[in-house]
């Protein structure tokens, strides 16, 4: 899988360890900022993450650090700093390769955050699908990707088709000058160094899963 790396505003190299725990910060301190919470320390937050609070005051440190000693983390201005961080103060514009039911699914999802990202467009190669709407976003056939990417200079494409297909539309993104293939195929794809690519592989998730569930009563059971 290709992944690109990541600097700090130092121009320090950032693990993708440290990017990968980044939503599920923003996750709970968006729950804190929900229920009023104005500020929190490493030491409470690790007891509801589950990371220690060093790990937390590491993670965080890659970034500026954001904590002032004996008060904690402002939770909103925490928040807003790992959102921009991400880049979630930009708008993406998207397009769905694949309207079957993982498309519809992923396409209902994207559908709630309408601020961030926009589905220009859903593609499939299926008569029955072309012309139908999810989420009020029309199903065109795949003849259309092309001109499609080429008009509307679409920033992340996703990727919900077949093993077989998977490859050959990874590559007509990169022609098209996609930055961001989400892949959900069950086949990893390759693409240049300069493409960032994230693959969701379901059934490995579902059968790691099945193992913990059969050995949960193991001694050295570790998840």
């Amino acid at each position: 899988m290709n992944t690109l790396t990541k600097t700090n505003k130092a121009g320090e190299k950032i693990s993708p360890a440290v990017i990968r725990r980044l939503p599920r910060y923003r996750s709970y301190l968006s729950d804190l900022q929900n229920s009023g919470i104005e500020r929190i320390s490493s030491d409470k937050l690790s007891g509801m993450m589950g990371y220690t609070a060093s790990q937390i005051r590491q993670d965080l440190n890659n970034f500026g650090g954001f904590g002032q000693q004996g008060y904690g983390y402002n939770v909103a201005l925490l928040n807003n700093e790992i959102a921009e961080i991400l880049g979630l103060n930009k708008h993406y514009k998207m397009v769905i390769v694949g309207a079957g039911h993982l498309g519809t699914a992923i396409t209902n999802y994207i559908s709630v955050y309408r601020r961030e990202f926009e589905i220009r467009a859903m593609f499939d190669i299926k008569r029955e699908l072309i012309d139908t709407e999810i989420s009020g976003i029309r199903v065109r056939d795949i003849a259309d990707l092309e001109a499609v990417l080429k008009e509307e200079h679409i920033d992340i494409g996703v990727i919900t088709t077949s093993r077989k297909s998977a490859q050959a539309i990874a590559d007509v993104f990169v022609e098209g000058e996609i930055y961001g293939i989400w892949n959900f195929a069950a086949i990893d794809v390759s693409v240049p160094e300069h493409v960032a690519l994230k693959v969701v592989h379901l059934s490995d998730s579902l059968h790691e899963l099945v193992y913990y569930v059969n050995n949960r009563d193991n001694p050295s059971f570790q998840k």
